[in-house]
């Protein structure tokens, strides 16, 4: 993994923007279930926009890049056609838990922002053994990565892939006798997708906003319970990436995409350490949006472990607003007066579009932040190095 060695590189969470006509088949799928896309097309479109995104994400600077995301239909969910034992029941709605008392505080903004929220989600049953079955989707996904990447001068290059405590976080299990079996099946399955990402050669970045998104329902029960919660899916993410070197791996954790008041945020401060317990090399975190941008300091008195690299966010998907290019050195120049210029990759809060059919902004504005990132970077450069 690429450090900063003499100025600040930049990267981004992973998920951008689709293309229009990516937006378009996949719209397709909802709008008309009966009249399935052929998955020539689909992969055609697929390929095409990867070459493009990739080819824009250089033209923009940024130093470490990702496929976008392109050929999946989520951040998180994806995932669930790619493994067995689960099945989907849309008639039986489960409350979403992971907006936390936001939900009754804000109840009228999260229903214009999400008014599926407010009746519930469909349930994603556990029924069977869980097994890994999508290595041909992910084989197809590294192929036109590695094939884009062909001739773009980048630094490094990113897959994502899920993490155990964020796969199926509408589900129940219905199956496994407890709960650590179930979670441990889960990672011994996804185990297999991570592998396929770092024997690639490409640097593997696994996402877990859930592990900070049931903080504020789980500690009304108390906080013993959270921390009871999150440390076995610690324990099971890193059962998942034993034999992967750290250095190849990265974790990102954040507290959702969604706009909403975001006042059950969990204080980064009460979530760090399982953060840093996770067997990776950098921690992409949240550090732009109003909410989190103060947590900076937590991150003083030597909270980063020894070798680790942080990727904060100084720039954020959760205004449509283009942060000025100071304004992002400062945020940089700050996190390297922390922890040191080189132990800092420049990045985003989260994704632009958590799934396929959503921005979280117009694409131009994406295109916009992750040009100023860069030259705030370059800011920032000129006064560490």
């Amino acid at each position: 993994m690429k450090r900063s060695e003499k100025r600040i590189l930049t990267t981004h969470v992973g998920s951008l923007v689709r293309t229009p006509e990516l937006k378009a088949l996949a719209q397709s799928k909802i709008d008309e279930p009966k009249e399935p896309i052929s998955d020539d097309r689909y992969r055609d479109a697929v390929k095409r926009a990867t070459d493009e995104v990739v080819k824009k994400q250089a033209a923009a600077g940024v130093d470490i890049v990702s496929d976008g995301e392109y050929g999946k239909s989520s951040w998180s969910n994806y995932v669930l056609s790619r493994v067995t034992g689960f099945e989907l029941r849309p008639d039986q709605l489960r409350p979403v838990d992971w907006l936390g008392r936001d939900l009754e505080r804000f109840r009228e903004a999260i229903g214009r922002e999400m008014p599926a929220a407010l009746m519930g989600r469909p349930t994603e049953a556990c029924v069977g053994p869980i097994e890994y079955k999508g290595h041909e989707p992910i084989r197809r996904a590294i192929e036109n990565f590695q094939s884009a990447l062909r001739g773009v001068k980048v630094e490094e290059a990113f897959l994502t892939a899920v993490a155990p405590a964020s796969t199926a976080y509408d589900g129940v299990n219905e199956y496994y006798k407890t709960d650590k079996e179930y979670v441990f099946a889960l990672a011994e399955a996804l185990r297999q997708e991570y592998l396929e990402i770092h024997n690639s050669g490409l640097l593997l970045q696994v996402d877990d906003a859930v592990l900070a998104n049931m903080y504020d329902h789980l500690v009304q029960q108390s906080p013993e319970r959270y921390r009871e919660w999150a440390q076995l899916r610690v324990d099971a993410v890193n059962h998942a990436l034993r034999g992967i070197p750290e250095d190849r791996v990265r974790y990102h954790v954040c507290f959702g995409s969604w706009h909403v008041p975001h006042v059950a945020d969990a204080p980064l401060e009460e979530v760090v350490e399982f953060i840093t317990q996770v067997h990776a090399g950098a921690y992409s975190i949240e550090a732009a949006n109003p909410r989190h941008e103060h947590e900076w300091r937590v991150w003083k008195d030597g909270r980063l472990p020894k070798g680790k690299i942080l990727i904060p966010g100084v720039i954020t998907h959760h205004t449509i607003t283009v942060e000025h290019p100071r304004v992002v050195a400062d945020r940089i120049v700050r996190y390297a007066q922390t922890v040191g210029p080189q132990n800092v990759i420049a990045g985003t809060d989260c994704g632009f579009a958590q799934l396929d059919v959503i921005e979280r902004v117009p694409a131009s504005v994406m295109w916009a932040k992750l040009e100023s990132l860069v030259e705030g970077a370059a800011i920032a450069s000129k006064e560490l190095f």
